[in-house]
C-alpha cells in the first residue's frame, strides 16, 4: 500500500464531511462512493488552481450528463487569449496506487475538447451545470478570443498509458492542449507544509555582494543547468511564497520564449533576454577570498520572482533528457539572492509584489495587511461577523465574508459595475482597488452588499422554480437591482448606510432578501427585452451580454 494514497484517503473523510451539503443541494450526490470521487476532484481542483473554497466547488460538473468533465474552470480574457482547466478524476477504494489513468477516460476527455470550444457542435445531453459553463467558453470563442486548454486526469495511481497517450497524439490538437497527470504524489507534494530548504548555488562569473542595513545582497549570474538541478531537488517548495502558480510550457507565450531560447542555436543569448531570477534567504555565506564562480551556501531559501522561469527551464530539461539531450552549459540567467532580517515578513511581501508588477497577478494575499483591509475588519467584527483578509484552508462560516466576494459584492452592489466584478476579477486588487475600497466605504456596507450577492450567488449555483437560464449569469446584475432596493427601503443615499442603521439594514435583507431579488430578476427580463426585443436569445448571447455594460444603462432606467 503506497503511503501517499493513505494520506489522500485520510485527507478526503474531511473533505467529504465540508462538501457534503452542498454535493447533496447542488449536484444530487450523497451516495459514499461518489461522494468520495467527488471530494477527490474537488481537492485536485483546490490544490492546482489555487482556489477558494467556494471556487473550487463552483468548479465542479460531476454528475449525469457530465460529458466526461468533472470539474471546468474559464479564466478572464487576456490579450485576446483565455484559460480553461479541464478535470476528469478516477479514484479507486484500492490504494497500491498502481492502476493507470484510463485509457477511455482520456479519449471521454479528447471528445468534450473537441465540442466544447466549437460552437456550432452539438452537445447531446449534458447537465445544466456543465452546460452554462461550457456556453460561457462557446461564447468567448465566437468572440474571437483563443481558448488556452489544461486537460488534467487525476487518480490515485499510474499516468495513462501508451495506447491513451496515443489517442492524445492522434487527436491532434498540438501545443493549444496541454496534457497533465495529477495524482497522490503530486497532491502530497503541493499540500506538504513548508519546510526551510538550504542548498548550495553555484554561480559563474563575478559577482557583486555587498552588506546594507543588516542584510546582504548577491548579484550575479547563474548557469541554467543549476536551476535545473535546484527545481529537480526541491520542486514547487521553492516557490510558497511566489504569488504564481506556474502556467504550463505550452500556450504561454512567454514560456514558450524561454524554451525557444534555451533550444536555439545561440543560448548564451539567454542572459540577455530573462529578467531574472530575485531569491530571498535567512542567510548565506560565500568564500570571500574567491574572485569569480562563486559557491553561495543559502539558508531557508525561496525563489519570490522567476518562478515561471526556473519551472520553464526544469520542464525544458525533462523534455531534452527524453531526447537524449542536456540543457546548453552557456545559458545563464541573473540571479539576485537577498539575505533579510528574518522578522521582517513586510520588506518580503513587499519585494514579491514590486518584482512580480510586470503582469496582472491575484494581489488578494499582499494587500491583506493594508491599513484599509485592517480598519475593515475590525468594523465588520463590530458587527458580528468575520472579515477574513486572509486565506486559510478552513471553510468559511455564514458569518464570514472573504475579501474576494467584498470586493465582487461591493463592486457589483454599490460601485454599480456588475460586469467588472464577475469577469474583471484579476483587477479587484490592482487596478479596481482603490475605486472599490474607497475612503468612505465601511464595514455595514461591506457586509450588506455580501449578504445580498449571497442570494443571488444561491440562486445561480442553486436555481428553483421560475428562474430562468440568465440567472446563472446574472447574479452580479441581479446583486446591483436588489441594493438600489434596499437603499430605497432604508430611505436614503449609501453613505447614509453605517453602523447606526445597520441593524434595520440587517433586518430588511433577512425579512425581504427573497422579494428583492425576485424583483431584480424581473429587472434583467424587461431589460433583455428591451434590449434584443422579442427575439429568442442563445444561452451564448446570454453569456456574452453579462460580460458587457449594455444592460446597466438599462436597468439604472428602471423604476425602483
Amino acid at each position: 500500500m503506497n503511503l501517499n494514497t493513505q494520506i489522500i484517503d485520510q485527507r478526503l473523510t474531511g473533505i467529504q464531511d465540508e462538501i457534503r451539503v452542498q454535493a447533496c443541494d447542488e449536484l444530487n450526490i450523497t451516495d459514499g462512493s461518489r461522494l468520495k470521487s467527488l471530494a477527490f476532484v474537488y481537492l485536485c481542483v483546490k490544490t492546482m488552481l489555487d482556489l477558494d473554497i467556494e471556487d473550487s466547488f463552483d468548479c465542479l460538473t460531476d454528475g449525469g450528463g457530465d460529458f466526461g468533465v468533472d470539474a471546468l474552470h474559464v479564466m478572464e480574457e487576456k490579450d485576446g487569449e483565455f484559460d480553461v482547466t479541464l478535470f476528469q478524476g478516477k479514484y479507486k477504494k484500492a490504494l497500491d496506487g498502481n492502476s493507470n489513468f484510463e485509457q477511455n477516460g482520456i479519449e471521454a476527455m479528447i471528445n468534450a475538447i473537441r465540442h466544447i470550444f466549437d460552437p456550432s457542435a452539438a452537445l447531446g445531453k449534458i447537465n445544466e451545470r456543465l452546460y452554462v459553463k461550457v456556453e460561457q467558453a462557446r461564447s468567448l470563442v465566437r468572440d474571437g478570443l483563443i481558448p488556452r486548454v489544461r486537460a488534467i486526469a487525476c487518480n490515485n495511481g499510474l499516468k495513462w498509458n501508451k495506447e491513451a497517450q496515443a489517442a492524445i497524439e492522434r487527436a491532434g490538437f498540438g501545443d493549444q492542449v496541454t496534457w497533465e497527470h495529477v495524482n497522490h504524489d503530486v497532491l502530497v507534494g503541493i499540500l506538504q507544509r513548508f519546510k526551510p530548504i538550504s542548498d548550495t548555488l553555484r554561480l559563474t562569473g563575478k559577482a557583486i555582494i555587498e552588506d546594507m542595513n543588516f542584510s546582504r545582497v548577491c548579484i550575479g549570474r547563474i548557469p541554467v543547468l543549476e536551476i535545473a538541478t535546484l527545481m529537480k531537488n526541491h520542486g514547487e517548495k521553492l516557490l510558497e511564497r511566489n504569488i504564481r502558480r506556474y502556467l504550463g510550457l505550452h500556450g504561454n507565450r512567454v514560456n514558450e520564449g524561454i524554451r525557444d531560447t534555451l533550444s536555439s542555436s545561440k543560448p548564451e543569448n539567454f542572459y540577455f533576454f530573462n529578467n531574472g531570477l530575485t531569491l530571498v534567504c535567512d542567510d548565506f555565506a560565500y568564500n570571500a577570498l574567491q574572485s569569480s564562480d562563486f559557491q553561495v551556501k543559502v539558508e531557508n531559501l525561496q525563489i519570490v520572482n522567476g518562478g515561471q522561469t526556473c519551472m520553464t527551464i526544469y520542464k525544458v530539461s525533462e523534455e531534452l533528457q527524453r531526447l537524449n539531450k542536456s540543457l546548453p552549459t552557456d545559458a545563464t540567467v541573473l540571479v539576485r539572492i537577498y539575505k533579510l532580517p528574518k522578522d521582517n515578513e513586510d520588506i518580503i511581501l513587499q519585494i514579491t509584489h514590486a518584482t512580480n508588477s510586470q503582469n496582472p497577478v491575484d494581489l488578494k494575499d499582499l494587500r491583506a495587511n493594508d491599513e484599509k483591509q485592517q480598519q475593515l475588519e475590525q468594523s465588520i467584527q463590530e458587527l458580528g461577523y468575520t472579515y477574513r483578509r486572509k486565506r486559510t484552508d478552513s471553510a468559511a462560516k455564514p458569518s464570514d465574508i472573504t475579501t474576494g466576494v467584498a470586493a465582487e459584492a461591493v463592486l457589483a452592489v454599490w460601485r454599480q459595475a456588475p460586469h467588472q466584478a464577475k469577469f474583471f476579477t484579476r483587477e479587484h486588487f490592482g487596478k479596481l482597488y482603490n475605486g472599490i475600497f474607497s475612503d468612505s466605504l465601511n464595514g455595514a456596507q461591506i457586509v450588506m452588499a455580501s449578504l445580498l450577492y449571497r442570494i443571488a450567488e444561491n440562486h445561480r449555483r442553486r436555481p428553483q422554480e421560475g428562474d430562468p437560464i440568465f440567472v446563472r449569469y446574472a447574479s452580479c446584475f441581479i446583486a446591483m437591482q436588489m441594493g438600489r432596493r434596499l437603499l430605497k427601503d432604508l430611505g436614503g443615499e449609501l453613505s447614509a448606510l453605517d453602523h447606526r442603521n445597520f441593524p434595520q439594514a440587517k433586518q430588511l435583507v433577512e425579512e425581504h432578501g427573497e422579494n428583492y431579488f425576485v424583483a431584480a430578476r424581473n429587472d434583467i427580463d424587461i431589460a433583455l427585452k428591451a434590449l434584443y426585443g422579442e427575439q429568442e436569445i442563445s444561452v451564448q448571447q446570454l453569456s456574452a451580454t453579462f460580460r458587457r455594460g449594455d444592460l446597466i444603462e438599462k436597468l439604472k432606467q428602471a423604476t425602483v
